[in-house]
């Protein structure tokens, strides 16, 4: 996964954190948890300093909003995302093909 290439203005953190890159995607600066996904599962906590969690499927990078992600997982009572559906009642995620 070469998210990197998609970014400007890049930054790293200065210790262990729950982002892994920083920078500008659409004019907007946030940080990024770009962990892969392993055994067909993404582990994030609620806790998370990133703005927005990355997916990297199919030849796609799918960012989406981490706030707006948890509070539907909350509100919504769900552990386990299909990240299809969860896509369909999201207000703010960009898909970029790689």
């Amino acid at each position: 996964m070469n998210f990197e290439k998609y970014l400007k203005n890049i930054e790293y953190p200065k210790q262990k954190s729950s982002w892994n890159i920083a920078g500008t995607l659409q004019n907007g600066f946030y940080k990024f948890d770009t962990r892969p996904i392993q055994d067909n599962s993404k582990v994030c906590s609620f806790n998370t300093k990133a703005d927005k969690i990355v997916f990297y499927i199919d030849n796609k990078y799918i960012v989406v909003d981490t706030k707006e992600l948890i509070t539907y997982l909350k509100k919504n009572k769900i552990k386990d995302v299909h990240l299809q559906n969860v896509l369909l009642n999201l207000e703010w995620n960009i898909i970029i093909n790689d």
